[in-house]
């Protein structure tokens, strides 16, 4: 009984916190900012830093990524023709973005990583000794890699993830 209300109080606190998306933003870039300059200062924790850039990527890709993908609906769709498609037609049925990772559970799973690898930093058995240009490279080669074959993914199934640039219908106007 004691966890339901501990969290009831906190979703209460989460919701108090979902309108407001550019200070939650700017909050999570605080404290990436606050951990580089942590890391930097304690010229360690390496291996923390590279773990954290990688799930940080993994969940900006699920943040791009459709939540029914499209690749897999077109393999079923070959085997039985009532399975549901993107549009391929400006007369098909428009169906909307929906994220497999809502914005607000990036936010939210973005803030923990970031807090738990802050946490990390205080711990020395964390600080492996490692070469990090080589960390650095490896990431950005991933990171490349990840996202050409994303970008390809969303140029195939012509789905955009951002409303930023999309066309906005208006409604007809009201007769008075």
């Amino acid at each position: 009984l004691r966890s339901l209300v501990v969290s009831s109080g906190i979703n209460a606190e989460y919701g108090d916190v979902v309108p407001f998306m550019v200070p939650r933003w700017l909050f999570v870039c605080g404290i990436i900012f606050y951990f580089i300059y942590r890391i930097m200062s304690l010229q360690g924790w390496y291996i923390s830093c590279y773990a954290l850039a990688i799930f940080h990527l993994n969940l900006f890709i699920a943040f791009l990524s459709p939540k029914i993908d499209p690749s897999f609906e077109m393999s079923e769709s070959l085997d039985d023709d009532d399975g549901p498609s993107l549009p391929t037609n400006n007369n098909e049925e428009f169906r909307p973005f929906i994220r497999r990772l809502p914005e607000f559970k990036f936010w939210e799973q973005t803030v923990i990583s970031t807090l738990i690898a802050i946490i990390s930093t205080f711990f020395d058995c964390f600080n492996v000794p490692v070469f990090w240009p080589i960390l650095v490279m490896y990431f950005f080669i991933l990171f490349f890699l990840t996202m050409k074959r994303q970008i390809k993914h969303m140029i195939k199934y012509r789905y955009l993830p951002f409303t930023h640039g999309k066309t906005k219908y208006k409604g007809k106007p009201e007769v008075s």
